[in-house]
């Protein structure tokens, strides 16, 4: 039976517990789990038969979250991990080789950056930073050891939206796959899969738990693409030799991405996500689309305060009718465009600063998407490691500040961010 979002965020991997009747999906707070004889144990480690092992691989907690997500996103399955960075690192894994390289966005969370320019260069991997408004150059830095595209669906700090259809159709006319970071969007405003995604990753720190609690991530497998079309892909498609030379594309069809990063990702990589971490992801699911619906609600408010403030010089949120991605906002996030954005401060760094330390109601924290309003000052804090001109490139100057609006009573906000603006502007 087909349902709605609100029900499938509620109900997906969640049935009663069948030992205890517990409706709430338990904790299961355990490192291992009985096998009924050898038999069994063995079928489960060659992959014969799906059960639980041992935490670090799978977990029931886990699994419900799994289940749910994948529900959400529209894909074949998923896999949780410890957070959004090790989703990154757990979904390249499969598809990259020393030499092999991926063409990621320009505008990327400058964590991610990072990641992609230094971090992954100990693998033998490396990164093209593209404008993936710019088509042309999205297949021009493509070449015969590219092996996927990524981007995110709505961009970090900058509030930009991607136009996932397009950068599809060039990862598809190259037989790579496209790699979604869905953060900021969460799938009630954005379903990577059903515009021609392959993998979809989140931090579920932000939006997804929104309660600032805990740590997580995931990757979500769309299961439409054909890893064995070429021999770009040998992780799936040809011999693994730690399981009897089985073909996880050949033997796990549109599931195999999913569990070979199980099979191999979790447990050689070891990012585990915990029970108790995935327990209070299911209870924030719950709530998502009320959550994002009014986080858009208010996000769309304070920034066209602020667009109206001379105190400001540009806000960069594309609900706003000035932003060159409006048309394509509209086009393809018609629920909106989520709860993050940037705005420039007339008195550039020094004026931003003071801004960030006056604020009252905000938070000053190193975080996005939680229920409580958030701000940062992006150059001196999660951009600091690039250059200025990286950090233009990614919408992180030193004159922006990035806010994270909450689901507060929208009038508190505003009132905060303007006695504010009056101490950082004096």
């Amino acid at each position: 039976m087909i349902q709605g979002f609100d029900t499938t965020a509620i109900h997906a991997g969640a049935a009663a517990d069948p030992a205890t009747g517990a409706r709430q999906v338990p904790i299961y707070q355990t490192t291992a789990y009985a096998f009924r004889d050898a038999d069994h144990a063995a079928a489960l480690f060659n992959l014969q038969e799906v059960g639980f092992i041992y935490s670090r691989l799978t977990n029931p907690t886990v699994a419900a979250l799994q289940s749910r997500i994948a529900a959400l996103e529209g894909g074949a399955g998923a896999v949780c991990c410890s957070s959004g960075h090790a989703a990154q690192i757990l979904a390249l894994f499969p598809l990259m080789e020393p030499g092999r390289n991926i063409v990621a966005s320009t505008r990327l969370y400058g964590g991610t950056v990072t990641q992609f320019s230094q971090t992954i260069r100990r693998f033998g991997w490396s990164a093209k930073f593209v404008d993936l408004d710019d088509p042309q150059a999205v297949r021009d830095a493509i070449d015969d050891d590219t092996r996927a595209i990524f981007c995110e669906s709505i961009s970090n700090p900058g509030g930009y939206v991607t136009d996932i259809p397009a950068v599809a159709a060039i990862a598809d006319a190259a037989g790579i796959p496209l790699i979604v970071d869905n953060t900021l969007a969460t799938p009630y405003l954005c379903r990577p899969i059903e515009m021609g995604a392959t993998l979809v990753v989140h931090s579920l720190t932000k939006y997804m738990t929104g309660n600032g609690t805990v740590t997580g991530g995931v990757v979500v497998d769309s299961g439409k693409f054909d890893w064995s079309a070429s021999d770009k892909f040998p992780s799936l498609s040809a011999p693994e030799p730690a399981y009897h030379g089985l073909k996880f594309h050949e033997t796990f069809g549109n599931l195999a991405f999913t569990f070979h990063g199980i099979a191999i990702g979790l447990r050689d990589l070891g990012m585990t996500m915990n029970p108790q971490g995935a327990h209070y992801t299911l209870m924030g699911i719950e709530t998502l689309g009320l959550r994002m619906q009014r986080h858009c609600e208010n996000a769309l408010k304070v920034a066209q305060w602020l667009e109206n403030d001379p105190r400001v010089v540009k806000v960069t949120y594309a609900g706003l009718e000035s932003s060159p991605w409006k048309a394509t906002a509209d086009r393809l996030y018609p629920k909106g465009v989520g709860g993050l954005f940037t705005f420039e401060i007339a008195g550039g760094y020094e004026a931003a600063v003071k801004l960030v330390g006056a604020l009252e109601l905000f938070s000053h924290v190193a975080n996005l998407g939680d229920a409580r309003s958030l701000v940062i000052h992006s150059a001196s804090t999660t951009h600091r490691q690039l250059t200025e001109d990286q950090q233009r490139a990614a919408g992180a100057g030193p004159e922006v500040v990035r806010l994270s609006v909450g689901i507060e009573d929208v009038e508190d906000l505003i009132a905060d961010l303007d006695q504010a603006l009056a101490k950082a502007t004096a």
